[in-house]
């Protein structure tokens, strides 16, 4: 019972360090299927804030980037794999008599799912770059829209209305589940980003406020707008022109979404689209950007440090148990030696040398160690098991970790029973048989 209370700091140190490296591989794991959920190797664009006159427009207060940004950053930047525009907008959408609010109805081209590492559909059909170019009225919807608006039954071929403008579902998106920030994918809406920006949302305008100084330019805004073969009301003159500007058309968007041709070429592709950019937004040198680049895998690896982090935080403060137990295995073997003072005489007495009453000791304190590593081992597996079957969290095996601590118990019981061992290997035989 004294040994196998001795043994307890062992025992809890290899468990805990066991546990602490299932938990942590599990938890990694769990960052990486989110990482893989967001796609692979994204890189979002969207407008920056501008100060005009001390006065911050906030995030997105300018219309800075176009479809026509988009398809320069896709022909020009060789790290970029793939790319698509996005339209955010936040409606209700209503089918029979049922209405529903999805966290998010996002304009895109079908080259977001391949960014966001998403195309496999749950049912249905995607809709095309065709689709997009016209102005299809056709969307995607994800598995919560299917859960809460249809109730679950099939959408595939029936409309939904955002903003009386009718929708035809052609697809259902495979589940994607919750993000690293806990907001659930599955409420999610689709569509061609032109229907979502010109008939849902509606265009941004940039009023045009400088009045032109001569006949040819009050002409050339006045073209910019197509006529009527047939002139139903007299020509405007050049000065009726220049005192009543026309609103221009921006086709804005709220953000492009990338893909970098690899992992490595993350950096890379971000310096080519910022010198891109700058160079078609004609920003000078020293001026701030007005547009913002987020790389994604950024925060899965800021996660991933602090998660290993803690799993180093946790394995030093387990390993102060085994040193707890190591130091016990000493004091129970030290006790070992004072009380078989006179076994330890009788050995030597009958021929028993030195370097035998070492490894004799020796050995058995390594026992001890390997004894608590083992029980350890299963103490720490039943924690993992545990904790995925109450807790839900993810944990994976490792044997590698398991193959550590019969190490390290082995490592204790050697180099904290190497003292009692020597000791009991230095004692005299006549004073050890006379000790009472």
């Amino acid at each position: 019972m004294r040994s196998a209370l001795t043994c307890l700091g062992i025992v809890i140190g290899i468990a805990s360090v066991i546990a602490i490296i299932e938990i942590g591989q599990g938890t990694s794991y769990s960052i990486q299927q989110a990482v893989a959920a967001i796609g692979a190797n994204v890189i979002q664009i969207d407008p920056a804030h501008i100060i005009v006159a001390g006065v911050s427009t906030g995030a997105g207060g300018k219309p800075s980037l176009s479809p026509d940004d988009c398809a320069a950053i896709l022909r020009e930047c060789s790290a970029v794999r793939c790319g698509s525009p996005s339209v955010d907008c936040h409606m209700q959408i209503v089918y029979g008599n049922r209405n529903w609010s999805p966290m998010r109805i996002l304009g895109i081209s079908p080259d977001y799912f391949v960014v966001r590492n998403w195309t496999n559909l749950a049912d249905g059909e995607m809709f095309t770059e065709h689709d997009v170019v016209s102005g299809a009225r056709v969307c995607l919807v994800g598995q919560t829209i299917v859960k809460e608006l249809f109730q679950g039954e099939s959408p595939i071929g029936k409309e939904i209305r955002v903003r009386n403008v009718a929708l035809k579902v052609i697809g259902v998106l495979s589940a994607k589940g919750a993000n690293m920030m806990g907001s659930d994918q599955d409420d999610f809406v689709a569509a061609p980003w032109t229907t979502i920006k010109f008939q849902l949302s509606g265009q941004r305008q940039s009023q045009q406020t400088a009045a032109p100084s001569t006949t040819a330019q009050a002409k050339a805004l006045s073209q910019l707008y197509s006529t009527q073969q047939v002139q139903l009301y007299p020509q405007e003159s050049a000065a009726q022109a220049a005192d009543t500007p026309q609103m221009t058309r921006f086709n804005d968007l709220d953000d492009i979404w990338v893909s970098a041709a690899s992992t490595e070429e993350i950096p890379e592709a971000i310096r080519q689209i910022t010198s891109l950019l700058r160079e078609r937004h004609k920003i000078a040198p020293g001026a701030l950007d007005d547009f913002r680049i987020r790389d994604l895998t950024e925060i899965s690896q800021t996660l991933a440090t602090t998660q290993r982090t803690m799993i180093h935080l946790l394995t030093c403060v387990a390993l102060i148990s085994l040193i707890v137990g190591g130091v016990g295995i000493m004091n129970i073997m030290l006790a070992s030696v004072t009380e078989r003072t006179r076994e330890i005489g009788i050995l030597m007495a009958i021929g028993a040398r030195a370097r035998d009453i070492l490894w004799q000791f020796l050995t058995e304190a390594v026992i001890l160690c390997l004894l608590g590593g083992a029980a350890g081992i299963l103490l720490g597996r039943g924690a993992s098991i545990a904790v995925t079957m109450f807790l839900k969290w993810k944990t994976m095996s490792s044997v590698p970790a398991i193959a550590a601590a019969f190490v390290v118990a082995a490592s204790v019981g050697i180099i904290f029973g190497f003292y009692p061992a020597w000791k009991a290997s230095r004692l005299d035989p006549i004073e050890a048989l006379r000790y009472e």
